[in-house]
């Protein structure tokens, strides 16, 4: 190269001119560009040089000239028209060939410009070495649709990147249908982490966006967009639960509201003239059971439970059925209730609801003076829900001892008898406070649930209900979800007794217990003392429930059984599993509150009590809240002992990542 030449190199992927300056070594030369600056390059480096014209060097001031000059002639479409004259006669060109073509002349500037077409132009020519030759029509009309396909995404990432930082700024935006993919992989990797399919989506959002490649950037970016909120359900949306019904479902609930279907059970026993209570907490919605007494001639007591017949408005295998069956259970979050069934049918015609007739699964039973049953019957009936109760105005009631509802006393009279019969059969009653925890408008409050006399009735008519149909299933030889518990390995009675009663006592009961098993073959259930029972009160609810409905409603009217016993087991696998993983996500969104709740209220103290050691060896123990109901495991700095009662705080709680800390408050030594 001389000195004054004006070559082409690139820096970082860009094009740069500079005029030859000196040699630098051997090999090198130092050329320098319009700003003066040098550089030193190699003669591989150099991608294009233009010689001085007429014997005059090129100066690093005439560059910015230079390139004004070509800059009218750099039209890329230009191309398409040397391409259509090249591709018919198959012919290469080099830049001086492009130039005399497009431009009619060989200067050195048109030379350059067309160099700077064929370099840059990835569509009509490929290089091969100094020249380049025409790509063939096929090839320029697949690279044609690639490019438009690239320009498309390009422009709708353009477009989603705008509207993000519209919602960033609090504009409101109106999201594409493309955008929800996007958003989708946003709320995945926020979700469940590296793991996430979405998380090169994900990342490359918030590169753009400038914020960190971590799944809490992203949460944070979705509650920054208002997408979700500080507190979205993590746990919830790790899981397979569907929070929303599909349009096919809406349509065929909407069907069934309007024309209803068929009754299998036409000739239903009409028990409209009875007196039904409905019991449950006022914020019950889907009311699945009502008791009712019956006093005949001979002075004896009939005892109704009428359960709530979901299976009236279903048949095995259609899509509401299908739905229930996918779902399994109701769930009850702080933050609200996810149905097992669209809420339209669950609160509607599924709900006994007060002064309505209902259709029922009704079970009959007659009890003997130890509290056993002495005889029983179901049905499936039409009753008239009476009275509307909640647990409170049952408890109020029985204390007035109303004479106007004396069949409430007696039914409360039975379920004492119908406990102390259970205790004597050798029923292992542990009553551990439970707590409610509701979020309201971001208010979170959480209630001791009452062991009230209302509630006990109520569970001893539940239970006597599910032996009632064990006793059935396992008399006429009917496959059903039989539940039971095997008998566990208790402490000595003498250990028991030095342990506080109450809380500790039951804490150290409940850690023995064994956890409870459905099959379709009936088994002892130790804690109930019951040789058979299954669950049937909650067919609204509960899955399983709704298999024996269908079960034992196909028997009474002697069709065929909706499910063989391997059938049954199939289902019941499978039930099984989604139901675990739905209290998983209950259990962990309760906690996730109850740390919430106490991060909230960090300068608090709570009085506690230690129920047991977790890891003794390691100070680690399991206290009770009282206030609360809430258990938690704390490490202590001195020595303690189940029973013992301490006052403590929080110092520190972070939901999100489940950590909470409890320190013991030391009360102050008085001055003497």
């Amino acid at each position: 190269m001389e000195k004054g030449t004006l070559v082409e190199f690139r820096v970082n992927g860009d094009r740069r001119l500079a005029v030859v300056n000196r040699p630098e070594g051997k090999r090198d030369w130092v050329v320098l560009d319009e700003r003066n600056h040098p550089h030193k390059l190699h003669p591989r480096d150099v991608t294009y040089s233009i010689p001085a014209s007429a014997g005059k060097p090129y100066e690093p001031s005439d560059i910015p000239g230079f390139l004004s000059t070509i800059a009218p002639y750099l039209d890329p479409s230009s191309l398409e028209i040397a391409w259509e004259l090249l591709v018919e006669e198959g012919e290469s060109v080099d830049a001086a060939g492009m130039a005399f073509l497009l431009f009619s002349e060989k200067s050195p500037p048109l030379c350059y410009a067309a160099h700077c077409l064929l370099s840059e132009d990835k569509l009509f020519f490929k290089q091969k070495g100094d020249r380049y030759e025409p790509r063939p029509t096929s090839q320029v009309t697949e690279l044609r649709h690639q490019l438009t396909v690239q320009q498309q995404r390009q422009e709708e990432w353009d477009g989603f990147m705008g509207r993000l930082q519209q919602a960033l700024e609090k504009v409101e935006v109106d999201w594409l249908s493309g955008d929800r993919l996007k958003l989708e992989a946003l709320e995945k990797y926020a979700s469940v982490g590296d793991t996430a399919s979405t998380r090169n989506t994900a990342t490359e959002i918030l590169v753009a966006l400038k914020r960190s490649e971590t799944p809490e950037a992203a949460f944070d970016l979705l509650v920054a967009l208002g997408l979700w909120n500080p507190h979205e359900n993590l746990f919830l949306r790790r899981s397979q639960v569907s929070t929303q019904f599909s349009h096919r479902v809406h349509d065929v609930t909407q069907t069934l509201l309007t024309m209803s279907p068929p009754d299998a059970h036409p000739d239903r026993r009409n028990l409209t003239h009875l007196k039904v209570y409905t019991i449950d907490d006022a914020s019950t919605l889907e009311i699945d059971d009502g008791l009712s007494l019956e006093y005949l001639e001979d002075g004896t007591h009939r005892i109704w439970i009428h359960i709530a017949d979901p299976t009236r408005w279903l048949i095995p295998g259609d899509v509401i059925d299908q739905e229930a069956r996918r779902r399994c259970t109701t769930l009850y979050l702080p933050t609200g209730m996810i149905p097992m069934f669209p809420p339209d049918l669950a609160t509607g015609p599924m709900s006994l609801k007060q002064g309505e007739e209902c259709c029922a699964l009704s079970f009959v039973v007659v009890l003997d003076e130890r509290g056993a049953i002495q005889t029983y019957e179901i049905f499936p009936t039409l009753i008239k829900p009476t009275y509307r109760l909640t647990y409170e105005d049952v408890n109020e009631m029985l204390e007035l001892g109303l004479k106007a509802e004396q069949e409430l006393q007696a039914l409360d009279n039975w379920a004492k008898l119908r406990l102390e019969f259970r205790q004597n059969q050798g029923a292992i009653s542990i009553r551990m406070p439970e707590s409610s925890i509701k979020v309201l408008e971001d208010e979170v409050t959480i209630d001791v649930l009452d062991d009230s006399a209302s509630r006990q009735l109520v569970a001893e008519m539940m239970i006597l209900a599910g032996e009632v149909a064990g006793r059935y299933g396992q008399e006429q030889h009917i496959p059903i979800p039989f539940r039971g518990q095997p008998q566990p390995e208790l402490p000595p009675e003498e250990e028991l007794r030095l342990l506080p009663s109450g809380p500790v006592r039951y804490s150290a009961i409940r850690r023995c217990m064994p956890r409870s098993e459905m099959g379709t073959i009936p088994i002892r259930h130790a804690s109930l003392g019951l040789d058979t029972y299954t669950q049937v009160t909650s067919p609204i609810r509960r899955y399983t429930d709704l298999l024996a409905h269908f079960q034992i409603k196909a028997h009474l009217r002697g069709d065929h059984l909706p499910f063989s016993e391997e059938e049954l087991k199939e289902t019941l696998q499978w039930v099984s599993a989604t139901a675990y993983e739905a209290t998983m996500v209950e259990r962990q969104s309760n906690r996730y509150w109850v740390l919430e709740y106490l991060r909230r209220h960090g300068k608090e103290v709570w009085q506690v009590l230690m129920l047991r050691w977790l890891r003794e060896h390691e100070n680690l123990g399991l206290v009770l809240l009282e206030d609360l109901g809430v258990e938690l495991a704390m490490r202590f700095d001195r020595t303690v002992h189940p029973g013992d009662r301490l006052d403590i705080q929080v110092t520190y709680a972070d939901p999100r990542q489940d950590v909470i800390h409890l320190t013991e408050v030391k009360s102050a030594v008085p001055q003497g």
